[in-house]
């Protein structure tokens, strides 16, 4: 327990009237879309009203047959959606861990746990190993008591805390020997009493959170995109249908059938697909980031993966692995003395410890002896000294249980044990070389000393024994493995990567020389603090590496990158990452270690934590946006035959081919072949070799937008011919439905075939794997059999019988088309990915 008397805290009156004026305030929680809201939303989608509209007409001409198919094309569009947003919606509801940390407090001189939202200013908090702070605080009381504050401040490493007599103003997280504990850092070690300073809103913890809300997150391009192409085509198309109905209901009397060619029109028209495959492709795409162990929060990051230019990453717990391992062992004699020098830094530890360095020494020590029982075998604990300001040092005293020899270990900073072990010049001057070539690694050095001590009475403090020093050890926060060829692909793909790290400069330097990065120079906090926004503009367009960088600062550095006409990634797992993130096109949070407010700011998640799933999203990324050009790119070449094909017999008086039944037909096969085949696509050869994507481009370039429209044009033009033919053969009106609308699917797979690959030959794409592909062909085939055979489905249809020449001239016209297709595409390619 804390030696120094402990505050005795608020009365329970007191605090909860404190409660009760002062309250206590959460971050911002993230929006919730209801069942109703998603069905409403999806009811408003103008497709599904034209559904309706044409179900109604059916139904009061008695033909319940067709309007019933027509609701059941209707419905299942609507129950895929609202599935797969209600999924979106437990994905995210899942992410909240809602359950509240406990507190420790004295109220009325005794000792009682409440919720942490309980707690309020000028209560006595117990702050004990393997707690969370629940508060910012003033420590009244503490011993050997050390925190980590790595979510707030980025240091690998626990900081120490000392006591402070009286009220004392409260400073910054960061650094040792200071006597604030702050909200929702945890207690490695120690414990002690602290008086809370502030809470909600006003600690650390809640200032972030109150910028977090401040952040007005980037705005959907490809939505905005979208639904600009939506509304063009839309009334385009329902401008084209009225003018048909009003020309063919007036010039030839037949409103009624006006009505229906105009609804076939119109459907025909409206570009329904766009906002559904928009939809479709961030679901998947989700989904399949998924698989990859990623979790999107919002999809409309999904878009901007392929255009990031620069990914700023923080280092503890993302470029390493937030654990401590021993990095080195030196010794003054020989290298057989390291298991020495192990066992007596472990002895000088707690046998169970929270404290990262303790744990990685007795890791080593498990490793080195198989096992600690050897080491602890025989000895009892009689007393500690712990740390001190003026001597940074701990020593355990052992005594065997036979009433044997007792033996002091110590560890500490090297220069307080060099001080205890009353080490001679030229000693000391190879501890201060040695701690110096450690450090400029970037690892954290602690000595360590042993002695055995005679008589029976122990010194009142650790000066009193004469140690022997044994050696130096050195700890690092291991890289993860597979940084470095994550960073080559990063930099191959033209995304620049930045450390920005709480951690100290030599630390920074020494990872950022591992990873790969360029680390000439290293910006710290203070310096970037000196820097005006041009000159801090100018910094950024070369360095890399940024060391001791606050809250604040890192979010500084975000929007200034941004205002250079950067795509920024940022990734990050603590709380002070989190405005930052929620300020990046593209914030990506750590979901192993990550912190709860890190998660609901981001809008991507690494489930486990693996630096290099980044890169498998940045690939994922720009894969999903080259598939959906594809798609984009087939949705309007497939229109214009079926537009064609609905106008014609409107314009000509000629009997019409197709009607709403026959234009959902080929919804029903569209849908799936822009959502999910085009979706299931692989990567294009060139796929990380390209530089990021121009966020500004259109989802349709100019050129991409003429190559879909030539496919188009063609298409009609097969098909048209197929149907004048049929005409001067004088077919029956049913019989020349079926030819043209065979025509029409058979024309409808070689543009997917076509569209399938930006690079590839037909006969790369046709061996490119696609399951989706096979089994969505082999499905048209099967109920193009059945509604060419099946006389039930013929009646809806209202086709009549083919013969084997009628279905070879519509394959020839399938064949047609994609082999004129093939042989203009490799004309049209340049700027298809602009």
């Amino acid at each position: 327990m804390p030696e120094s008397a402990p505050p005795v805290g608020l009365t329970e009156a007191q605090a909860q009237a404190r409660l009760q004026t002062e309250g206590f305030n959460d971050l911002p929680k993230a929006d919730h879309r209801t069942f109703l809201r998603i069905i409403g939303d999806v009811l408003r989608e103008p497709m599904f009203a034209l559904l309706l509209g044409a179900g109604v007409i059916y139904l009061v001409l008695g033909d319940l047959t067709e309007a019933l198919m027509l609701l059941v094309f209707a419905t299942i569009s609507v129950s895929i959606t609202v599935v797969q947003e209600l999924r979106s919606e437990r994905v995210l509801e899942a992410l909240r861990d809602m359950t509240s940390p406990r507190a420790l407090v004295i109220r009325d001189g005794v000792r009682k746990r409440i919720p942490g939202r309980e707690v309020v200013r000028g209560d006595a908090v117990v702050v004990l190993e393997g707690d969370r702070v629940p508060a910012d605080a003033v420590l009244a009381a503490a011993s050997n008591l050390l925190v980590d504050e790595s979510l707030l401040t980025g240091e690998a490493i626990p900081v120490r805390k000392s006591a402070v007599d009286g009220g004392a103003a409260m400073a910054r997280p960061g650094g040792d020997d200071l006597p604030f504990v702050f909200s929702g850092t945890l207690v490695v070690g120690g414990e002690g009493i602290a008086v809370v300073h502030s809470t909600g809103a006003q600690s650390e913890i809640g200032k972030i959170g109150q910028a977090l809300g401040r952040i007005v997150p980037e705005p959907p391009r490809l939505q905005r995109q979208t639904r600009l192409l939506v509304r063009n085509f839309a009334v385009f198309g329902m401008a084209t249908s009225l003018l048909a109905v009003l020309l063919y209901g007036f010039l030839r009397g037949d409103w009624l059938k006006a009505i229906l060619g105009g609804i076939a029109l119109g459907m025909s028209m409206l570009p329904e697909e766009f906002p559904l495959v928009l939809t479709a492709f961030m679901v998947m795409g989700a989904w399949r980031l998924s698989q990859a162990r990623v979790l999107t929060r919002r999809a409309a990051a999904i878009e901007m993966l392929g255009s990031a230019t620069v990914l700023c990453t923080d280092k503890t717990g993302t470029l390493t692995e937030n654990r401590m391992t021993i990095a080195d062992l030196r010794t003054l004699a020989t290298p057989g003395d390291q298991a020495r020098l192990v066992a007596t830094a472990l002895l000088a530890s707690a046998r169970e410890s929270f404290d990262p360095m303790e744990r990685a020494i007795k890791g080593e020590a498990e490793t080195r002896m198989e096992g600690t029982e050897s080491i602890y075998g025989g000895r009892e604990l009689v007393r500690q000294y712990g740390l001190r300001p003026g001597l940074l040092a701990m020593t355990n005293v052992w005594r065997r249980h036979d009433g044997g020899e007792t033996m002091a270990c110590a560890k500490g900073a090297p220069e307080a044990i060099g001080l205890l072990c009353r080490l001679g010049p030229e000693r000391l001057a190879w501890l201060r070389r040695t701690v110096d070539e450690m450090a400029g690694e970037g690892v954290r050095v602690l000595g360590v000393a042993r002695t055995v001590h005679r008589g029976p009475d122990l010194p009142e403090t650790q000066q009193g024994f004469a140690f022997e020093f044994l050696g130096l050890i050195g700890f690092s926060d291991p890289l993860r493995a597979n940084v470095p060829d994550a960073v080559r692909e990063c930099r191959s793909a033209g995304v620049r990567v930045v450390m920005i790290t709480g951690d100290y400069p030599a630390t920074a330097r020494a990872i950022a020389d591992r990873a790969g990065l360029d680390a000439n120079r290293v910006v710290s906090g203070e310096e970037l603090a000196r820097l005006d926004d041009a000159a801090l503009a100018e910094c950024l367009r070369t360095a890399t590496v940024f060391a001791r960088i606050m809250p604040e600062q890192k979010l500084r550095i975000v929007e200034m990158l941004k205002a250079n006409g950067e795509v920024v990634a940022m990734t990050g797992d603590g709380v002070n990452d989190a405005p930052a993130l929620k300020a990046a096109h593209i914030g990506i949070a750590m979901g192993g270690r990550g912190t709860d407010v890190a998660r609901e700011a981001s809008s991507i998640v690494l489930l486990d934590d693996d630096f290099g799933s980044l890169v498998r999203t940045l690939r994922l990324g720009r894969r999903i946006y080259d598939n959906l050009r594809k798609a984009m790119a087939y949705i309007v070449a497939v229109h214009v035959p079926i537009a064609g094909l609905a106008l014609l017999p409107l314009l000509f008086g000629f009997p019409l081919i197709l009607t709403p039944i026959h234009i959902a037909f080929l919804e029903m096969v569209i849908d799936p072949a822009c959502s999910i085949v085009f979706e299931a696509e692989p990567d294009e050869s060139d796929l990380m070799r390209r530089p990021p994507r121009n966020p500004e481009s259109r989802i349709l370039p100019g050129r991409l937008a003429g190559w879909s429209v030539i496919q188009g044009v063609l298409a009609f033009a097969a098909v048209g011919a197929v149907f004048a033919g049929g005409l001067a053969r004088q077919m029956p009106e049913t019989e020349l439905r079926a030819l043209v609308f065979v025509s029409l699917v058979l024309v409808n797979a070689s543009l997917i075939l076509v569209n399938r690959s930006f690079s590839a030959s037909l006969l790369v794409a046709l061996i490119r794997p696609n399951a989706s592909l096979w089994v969505l062909l082999s499905g048209v085939v099967a109920l193009l059999a059945v509604a060419l055979t099946w006389p039930p489905a013929m009646d809806l249809f209202r086709f009549g019988p083919l013969h084997l020449d009628d279905l070879g001239l519509t394959l020839l016209a399938g064949v047609a088309v994609l082999v004129a297709l093939e042989l203009i595409k490799p004309h049209w390619r340049r700027g298809f990915r602009s």
